[in-house]
């Protein structure tokens, strides 16, 4: 014990002989979160809607009026000429065009159904499909506005059904809240990750990693000093990010904080298992960052964070079983958001158990001796 007590203060020492790097590890961080937490958002505040009004009746005057009166919606250009709406559409200024043919009105006016075309910048499918809910959405509401103003009959049976909807966990639907355990998990993997192995190659590269190999220190005992330091500064920089979501972005917390803390750590022991294990391969600080790079990249992108884990093919879905960030997320959102306990993320904290085991154990295996 004394033989690892020894090593991890040689470790620390090592860290933070470098000013920048001291600086850095805890600086970035907080720079990070307060720049990507409120920028990374899927929500769309500002449809750019070119209109093709060939009716000029007052039911296509109303309908546009509902939708110039939508927050989600920002007329650009009411235009007879289709031609000049399609080049706002190709050329990218606008997201949808709205073609109103004429007898839009009268059809209204005898009941026969009436018809609008809707043409969507698809481009970003994401952005289609919300937008394109959007404008069903008004065109929903302004379909009820008719049929409440021509049937009076309909509208007494329509107010004696009342819905109430709720939302859980996030009940004002506020993106930073989403956002922000996803956003802190991700900082904690790069910084463990991407530091520990380079800590690591840089010795290999200086040649100072020779002086230990030529001691009896045993491999575990290296690989749990190397590991250990990461380890505290990963969870460091975890409260400052949950400081900086309180004071900045009032991110509630609503479960048990130990519980978090223990499945960041756990997460930590196997990103740095990994970190380690690639180190041990890698001859120079640029070859370990190329492989850094391809593990971050598929962690991060199949974590969850972005694309529900859900909606990925069934393959990616088995090889996100191997994805500590996967496991991560879905731990610091149910902690955080829904107080959820030990009991409802054992098998998640089992997961990742079980990836700390193996990437660790990787990492002490594939360790040589060579002095």
């Amino acid at each position: 014990m004394r033989t690892i007590l020894f090593l991890i203060k040689k470790e620390f020492l090592q860290i933070f002989r470098d000013k920048f790097i001291g600086k850095a590890i805890f600086a970035i961080p907080i720079i990070q979160m307060l720049i990507l937490v409120p920028a990374i958002t899927f929500e769309i505040k500002s449809v750019g809607l070119c209109i093709i009004d060939n009716d000029m009746t007052s039911e296509s005057r109303g309908l546009i009026s509902k939708l110039d009166g939508s927050p989600f919606f920002r007329i650009l250009q009411s235009t007879s000429s289709e031609k000049e709406a399609n080049e706002l559409l190709y050329s990218d200024k606008a997201d949808i065009v709205l073609h109103i043919p004429s007898g839009f009105g009268k059809d209204l006016g005898t009941g026969r159904p009436a018809k609008v075309m809707a043409s969507v910048n698809a481009i970003n499918s994401m952005t289609a499909q919300l937008s394109w809910a959007y404008l069903s959405g008004v065109i929903r509401d302004y379909n009820l506005d008719i049929t409440i103003a021509g049937n009076p009959a309909a509208a007494r049976a329509m107010a004696t059904i009342g819905i109430t909807h709720r939302y859980w966990y996030n009940e004002m639907l506020n993106y930073k809240h989403y956002m922000l355990p996803g956003i802190l998990g991700i900082l904690v993997a790069a910084i463990g990750f991407v530091l520990a192995g380079l800590n690591m190659v840089k010795e290999k590269e200086v040649g100072t990693i020779e002086q230990i190999n030529v001691t009896p220190v045993r491999k575990y005992q290296f690989i749990t000093a190397k590991m250990v330091p990461f380890l505290v500064i990963g969870l460091i920089d975890l409260a400052i990010g949950l400081a900086v979501g309180k004071l900045f972005f009032d991110i509630p917390f609503e479960g048990s904080i130990l519980l978090l803390f223990l499945g960041s750590a756990i997460f930590l022991v196997a990103a740095l298992g990994l970190a380690l294990f690639v180190s041990t391969m890698s001859g120079t600080q640029q070859q370990f960052m190329f492989v850094a790079f391809f593990f971050m990249i598929i962690f991060i992108l199949m974590s969850g964070n972005f694309t529900p884990l859900e909606s990925m093919p069934v393959w990616a879905q088995k090889i996100d079983m191997a994805n500590p960030v996967a496991y991560l997320m879905r731990i610091n959102r149910m902690i955080m958001l829904k107080g959820s306990t030990l009991s409802d993320i054992r098998g998640d904290l089992f997961s990742l158990t079980a990836i700390a085991v193996i990437f660790t154990t990787l990492a002490i295996n594939r360790y040589r001796k060579t002095a």
